[in-house]
């Protein structure tokens, strides 16, 4: 009779080592170029109108380019609060939020991964760096940490006997 064995358990024994899984596929990446700093961790709120962090914060420079995280739709591209905000609906169901950023894009656009969405604004509060940029995500109305996208975990299923 067949099972399944989630890899990290230890395999029956006198089984075939399991080979390595391969690489992420790599449908998320940096908003900004190379591997920024994060000044700010996400800290989730306890409730849904608490104090906390929805989002991380990355050091840049004023005039960066923000680049799409990955593929998706442009959600909305223009002012929240006073402040320029880039959004993205992505086909996993998560969308991803950027700003202090400039727009280069508009509502509707299709974007890929890497897309230059604008620019980088200066402004941030409480940003140590010449600019910082607010990078969120959330499914729904549940905020995710964004770093997680970037190496999502791997779970495998494989066959038992």
């Amino acid at each position: 009779m067949a099972g399944v064995l989630l890899v990290g358990a230890a395999p029956p024994t006198g089984a075939a080592p399991t080979p390595p899984a391969p690489a992420p596929s790599g449908t998320y990446g940096w908003p900004l170029a190379g591997v920024p700093t994060v000044t700010r961790a996400f800290d989730p709120p306890a409730t849904v109108y608490g104090p906390g962090h929805r989002g991380v914060d990355l050091a840049g420079a004023a005039g960066d380019p923000v680049l799409a995280a990955g593929a998706g739709v442009v959600a909305f591209a223009g002012s929240v609060a006073g402040r320029p905000v880039v959004s993205v609906d992505h086909p996993d169901g998560v969308r991803t939020t950027y700003e202090p950023v400039q727009p280069g894009v508009a509502a509707g656009q299709v974007v890929d991964r890497g897309f230059l969405l604008g620019v980088l604004q200066p402004g941030h509060a409480g940003c140590p760096a010449g600019a910082c940029l607010h990078w969120g995500a959330r499914v729904g109305e549940v905020y995710l940490d964004p770093l997680l996208l970037l190496a999502p975990p791997r779970v495998r299923l494989l066959p038992w006997g």
